[in-house]
Parts: structure tokens; C-alpha cells; sequence
């Protein structure tokens, strides 16, 4: 935003300046052709007083010989003045063409002032004289046709440039107007545009800032820019993290209802439930009971502990044990739970169409330093997460550990990957909220259970599928625990 505030005050500058030297290149332009103007008529006027001047000494020339001659101071007035008309003309700045004209004008006058000094100073007789004076008014009257073209042709040019002249500032008068209407009008939507500029991105975070606290936490500023896109992804990113914790609020509140659930449940039903197991276990060995029948007092007793392991893993979830935080070999209890899984997947055998097919595979850093943790919490999720790839995986196939250390968090990564159907979309997000499960015969605590164990000790745990099939879940556990986890 800062850039573009720079760069419209920066054009607007521009404009402005360039019509302001345009205004200045205007006004000496018609202050050139008005200087222009005044000099043609300079011009004009002496060649008019040249003109007068010669007529008077024609009047001169005609009056000799009759009873109003003028006297020779008279004449030779009149003579001095045309000469000095004739000299002026030449200190006005004239193009070549011109000066030859002039020049030639002034050898004539030259020649006209020899005529007339042959009429008024020669004594000759009256036929020579009549001839003289004769040649002498003929080339006056030579000059006053020639004077009389001169200015035609001068107030010829002067009309043209004069209209020129009209024109010409005509058209600066319309571009000048041009320019102090359109200044203010480009001012004005130079303002409106980054008023805009401003007030819709600030409209936008004003709306999300009412949406937010309206409660709608899913709410995201999109589609600003600069300044203003950075504002937004400090808002958006602001509004994630309240909606993490609104989540963990609600979670951490339904933690509170299920441990009082589950702590009403272990008095109420867990111990009625085993005096009704105990005497139908009493039952099932002392009556002579037919081979249905006992059948079906062995299905009781079955369901009677499922009942029975559910209530554990509700009671184990709500309220889990505190980590007993000691230093361990991470390497060495991800090979007990490896171990405990071959193991454990030979019972699985009914529930499997395939077991000998599921093979283990490891590949541990052998730089895998010592973490402070809790052993058989760790043990127990990593077993189940071995388990449950196990299952994932029912016509075989191979789930491989991989333990890993990384030096710029200083924590343990451990991944548990298997080659199943991997997990579907829609269930990524929520495979770690208690009683969800996607198996027939699950609790939906399981996974539950091992987010809830993992991040007691500071780790964190998180599920995606492999992009060449299968789940993988990834558990990252840091090598020196805060001290809160180590007091806990």
C-alpha cells in the first residue's frame, strides 16, 4: 500500500509539474509572437513615415518653379528626415531577403537625393532643368509605389501572424482551462481511489472482527494485499489459534464429564459386574448344565469382560495415570513393543485372514540419544499403534518402524507405517476423538488413549496416509521434558 501511495503522489507530482511547464513554455510563447507582432508594426510605421516623408519632398519637387515653392531649408528638411527614415529602418532585425530589399530601397534614395541636388543647386537652362526634374519626380514616384507595395505586403504578414497570433493563444487559453479543470477532478479521484484503497480492506477486517466475535470462528479474511494481506494473516492466523483453544476448552470439558462418568460407572457397575461373573463362572462349574447351555453361559461371561475391558479404557482415558518420567533408550522400548507385537498378532489369528503374512520391519538411527519419558506409557502406545496397522491390514503385508533423531527440535521421531487400505479422508480428523472408530468390534478409545499418553510428555502425535498406500502415524516425543511434565 505504501508503494502505490508513493507512486500516485509521485504521477500526480509529475502531471503537475509537467503542466506547470507546459503553462510557462505557453506564456513565452505568446509573450514571442506578441513581441513579434509589436516589431511588425514598428516596421510598418516607419516604412508609412518613409512614405510620408518622400511625398513631401515630391510636394517639394512639384511646388518648384511656381509661386508656393517652398524654400530650400524646407527641402532640405524634409531630405534630412527621409534619410534618417531610411537609416532607421535598418536597425530593426530583418531576415537577408530584407536587407536587400532595404538596401536597395536606400540606394535608390541615394540616387532620388542626387536628382533633387541636381534640380535645387544646378543653374542650367529651363529645358535641362524641366528634364532634371522630371528625372527626379520619377524616381520619387518610383519609391512611392515601391514604399506603397512594402506596405501592403507588411500588412499582409502582420494580419496573418496577428490571426496566427489570436489562435495560437486561443488554443493555450482552452489547454490552459483544460488543465485547471482537470487538476482539481484528478485530485479528487486520486483521493477517492485510495480512500478506497484504504477503507474496503479496513471494512473487510472491521467484518471479520464482528463474525469473530459473533462466535463464527471459521471465518478467514481473504483477498487483501500488502500492509493489509499481512494484517490478514495475522487475523486469520490469530482466529486458528482461538479455535484451537476453543477446541481444547471443549475437549478438556468433556474430559471432565466422561472422568465423572467413568468414576460413577467403576462404582456402579464394575463391582455388581464381577459379584454377576464371579457366581456365573460358580454356576458354570458346579451345575450339570447340557453342552448349549454352557455354551451360553461362556458367551456371558465373554461379553461380561469386554464389559469389563471397556470400562478400564474409559477410566484410563478420563484419568490416566501421571508419566513416571525417568531417562530410557527410546530404541530399547520400541523393540519390546515390536517384540510384544509378533506376539500379540499370533492371537489375533481368528480375527485375521492372513497373520502369517504381516511381517515387522525397523529402521532405527543409531544416534537415537536418551529421553526423559515415561517407559510403559510409551510401550503401550506404541503397541497399539503396531496392532492397529496389524488390523489395518488383513490379507498381510508389512509394518515398518522408523526411529529418527532431529537435531533442530531435539526431539525423537517415530513412524509407524503400514502397506493396508490406508484411511479415509473423511476419517483423518477425527481417528483421536474417544469413541470413534471404524471397527466393528473397537471402543473408539484406543488411538484416543495414545494422543491423550503421548501429549502428557510434551510429544505430539498426528496420522496421513502414505502416497504409496497405507496409514502412517507419526510420533514426535522431545528429548528434555519441560519441567511442568516432569512435575506432573
Amino acid at each position: 500500500m505504501r508503494k502505490r501511495i508513493l507512486i500516485a503522489v509521485a504521477l500526480f507530482s509529475l502531471l503537475s509539474i509537467l503542466g506547470g511547464l507546459y503553462i510557462i513554455h505557453s506564456l513565452s510563447r505568446a509573450t514571442a509572437i506578441q513581441g513579434n507582432l509589436i516589431t511588425l508594426h514598428q516596421v510598418e510605421i516607419l516604412r508609412e513615415h518613409l512614405l510620408i516623408q518622400i511625398k513631401k519632398v515630391q510636394g517639394d519637387l512639384t511646388l518648384k518653379g511656381t509661386r508656393h515653392e517652398r524654400d530650400i531649408e524646407t527641402l532640405t528638411n524634409h531630405v534630412h528626415t527621409m534619410s534618417t527614415v531610411i537609416d532607421s529602418c535598418f536597425g530593426c532585425h530583418h531576415n537577408e531577403a530584407t536587407k536587400s530589399k532595404l538596401e536597395s530601397l536606400h540606394g535608390r534614395i541615394d540616387e532620388y537625393k542626387l536628382a533633387l541636388s541636381r534640380v535645387f543647386t544646378i543653374k542650367a537652362n529651363s529645358a535641362l532643368l524641366e528634364r532634371d526634374k522630371d528625372a527626379a519626380f520619377s524616381i520619387g514616384r518610383s519609391l512611392i509605389d515601391d514604399l506603397n507595395a512594402m506596405l501592403a505586403f507588411t500588412s499582409m504578414k502582420l494580419e496573418e501572424r496577428t490571426q496566427a497570433a489570436l489562435t495560437e493563444i486561443k488554443r493555450t487559453k482552452s489547454v490552459i482551462a483544460l488543465f485547471i479543470l482537470t487538476g482539481p477532478l484528478l485530485a479528487v479521484g486520486l483521493a477517492l481511489l485510495l480512500f478506497k484503497r484504504f477503507s474496503d480492506p479496513i471494512s473487510s477486517l472491521l467484518d471479520a472482527t464482528r463474525k469473530l466475535k459473533s462466535g463464527d470462528l471459521d471465518h478467514r479474511v481473504k483477498g487483501l494485499k500488502d500492509e493489509f494481506g499481512e494484517v490478514a494473516a495475522s487475523f486469520n492466523e490469530m482466529a486458528g489459534s482461538l479455535k484451537e483453544q476453543m477446541k481444547s476448552m471443549q475437549r478438556a470439558e468433556q474430559l471432565v464429564v466422561i472422568g465423572e462418568m467413568a468414576t460413577g460407572l467403576a462404582h456402579e457397575i464394575k463391582n455388581p459386574l464381577a459379584g454377576i461373573k464371579a457366581s456365573i463362572e460358580i454356576l458354570s462349574g458346579e451345575l450339570d448344565l447340557k453342552q448349549e447351555d454352557q455354551e451360553v453361559l461362556t458367551r456371558i461371561i465373554e461379553e461380561i469382560k469386554k464389559i469389563e475391558t471397556l470400562l478400564r479404557s474409559l477410566l484410563n482415558y478420563a484419568r490416566p495415570p501421571s508419566p513416571q518420567i525417568d531417562l530410557v533408550r527410546i530404541d530399547h522400548i520400541l523393540t519390546r513393543s515390536l517384540t510384544s507385537a509378533r506376539y500379540s498378532v499370533k492371537g489375533l489369528l481368528p480375527r485375521l485372514d492372513k497373520p502369517h503374512a504381516v511381517t515387522f520391519e525397523k529402521n532405527f538411527d543409531g544416534n537415537l540419544p536418551a529421553i526423559l519419558a515415561d517407559p510403559a506409557q510409551l510401550e503401550q502406545v506404541f503397541l497399539n499403534l503396531l496392532l492397529n496397522a496389524a488390523e489395518a491390514m488383513p490379507e498381510g503385508g508389512t509394518v515398518t518402524m522408523i526411529a529418527s533423531y532431529d537435531i533442530g527440535m531435539d526431539a525423537v521421531s517415530i513412524e509407524v507405517s503400514d502397506t493396508g487400505r490406508g484411511i479415509e479422508d473423511k476419517d483423518i480428523d477425527k481417528i483421536f476423538n474417544p469413541f470413534y472408530t471404524t471397527k466393528p468390534r473397537g471402543t473408539g478409545l484406543g488411538l484416543a488413549i495414545c494422543k491423550r499418553l503421548i501429549e502428557q510428555q510434551g510429544g505430539s502425535i498426528s496420522a496421513e496416509n502414505n502416497p504409496g498406500g497405507g496409514a502412517r502415524f507419526t510420533v514426535t516425543i522431545p528429548v528434555n521434558q519441560d519441567p511442568e511434565v516432569q512435575s506432573r
